[in-house]
Formats: structure tokens, sequence, C-alpha cells
């Protein structure tokens, strides 16, 4: 599994106009082969702040799969607007896990 992480700063009084429009965009990228699951995480110290989590199977899944799909085209247009500055995008392989019994 490959875990994408992207903060995302959303522009000056766009949050809740955001926060709508994603749960509208998240109907595009669950649709995408090899999409295990994602979250949309809003920071407590940081006003228009977020941290997106996104469960793939594969690097490909996300990269080439959703990027290249037309749900990406999709997701662009209800989203890419909001992001000032526009994120960077990480992809991460867990190497240590541990949890609570």
């Amino acid at each position: 599994m490959i875990l994408e992480a992207a903060y995302l700063y959303v522009k000056p009084n766009l949050a809740t106009q955001f926060e709508s429009d994603f749960t509208k965009a998240s109907q595009y990228i669950s649709s995408i082969e090899g999409y295990l699951g994602h979250r949309l995480e809003k920071c407590l110290e940081i006003e228009n702040k977020y941290l997106l989590l996104v469960d793939w199977n594969t690097l490909e899944d996300h990269t080439v799969g959703f990027r290249t799909s037309a749900a990406y085209l999709e997701w662009k247009k209800l989203l890419h607007h909001y992001y000032e500055p526009f994120p960077v995008v990480e992809h991460f392989e867990t190497v240590f896990k541990n949890k609570k019994p």
C-alpha cells in the first residue's frame, strides 16, 4: 500500500465551500482502480490548512491511473482553484506500524 499525502492551503474565506466541494469531488477519486480510501483532516492550529491522505494499492494507481483519467479532470475542476500555494504531493510506504491492542 502507498500513502499519498498533501498539505492543502485553502484561500481565505473559502474553507466552507472547499469542504462542500471536496465531498462532491470524493466520488471521482474513489472510482479509480487501486484506490483504497482517503480522508481530509483540518488543522487545529493553522486556519485554512488541511491534510489530504489517500491510500493507493500502488504508486501508479495514483500517478497514472488517477492523474490521466477523466475523473481527475473533474476533481481538478472542483478543487484546484482553492489552493494557494498549489500543494506538493508526496508518496510514502510503511516501514513500521504499531497499534494499541
